[in-house]
């Protein structure tokens, strides 16, 4: 498994190699893309930047599923270890090390058209931007969406709820008017002990607090404006 463990010990290990010459994926993405391969809506910030230019170079070479695919493989590495995100942001890494860590990275990417995903992997290396990887994926993932015509609906809740559970919220959910014609759903499950019982559910720009937080937020308030 890639753990922040085997990262650390991958960066003490990396030998000194010769220097790779800079990557120009991201300059070349700043010329004008088509309309086919510009991302579908616009997204801000650096990690919507980098997100962004992933789906034009991606789209460029109809690699747009198996680059979705990759993203949420190294996603799922994340997940599986907190402290990795932490060891990627270390301002101790030198540049062999990054380029191991790179090299691990890539083995969880899968079938790689065109090297895409890793040139992209390096090109954040090189730019000292691995700390942004994270975000990227969350980012990407939003650019799939609305490739797919998706529209995301998040539900937190205090605990974990089952499968049944969130398939029939889907089902009621996917039948309201907050649902968009032809629209597909795509559940995002979250926990948050802090709203102490309930359901929070965001779909598109809409959210519903039904948390047992907001119900006692309410009556604090009811009872404040009385006395």
């Amino acid at each position: 498994m890639f753990t922040a463990r085997a990262v650390a010990q991958t960066a003490r290990s990396a030998a000194p190699r010769a220097a790779i010459a800079p990557r120009t994926v991201l300059r070349s993405y700043a010329q004008a893309a088509p309309a086919s391969t510009r991302p579908p809506v616009a997204l801000y910030g650096v990690d919507g930047t980098y997100a962004s230019a992933l789906y034009t170079a991606s789209a460029k070479t109809s690699s747009l599923d198996g680059t979705s695919k990759a993203l949420d493989s190294l996603a799922g590495v994340f997940k599986k270890d907190a402290k990795l995100a932490e060891v990627l942001a270390s301002p101790t890494l030198k540049a062999e090390d990054k380029k191991a860590v790179v090299a691990e990275l890539s083995k969880y990417v899968g079938a790689d058209k065109e090297g895409i995903v890793k040139n992209f992997l390096e090109t954040l290396a090189e730019n000292n931007r691995l700390s942004v990887l994270v975000p990227v994926t969350e980012k990407f993932a939003q650019l799939m969406s609305a490739y797919r015509g998706e529209v995301e609906l998040t539900i937190t809740s205090a605990a974990p709820l089952d499968n049944k559970t969130l398939s029939r919220l889907e089902s009621a959910i996917s039948k309201s008017q907050y649902a968009g014609e032809g629209k597909k759903l795509k559940v995002v499950s979250k926990v948050n002990p802090d709203i102490r019982g309930g359901l929070v559910v965001e779909i598109g720009d809409r959210t519903i607090d039904l948390s047992v937080s907001s119900k006692l937020a309410k009556m604090n308030k009811l009872l404040q404006d009385t006395l």
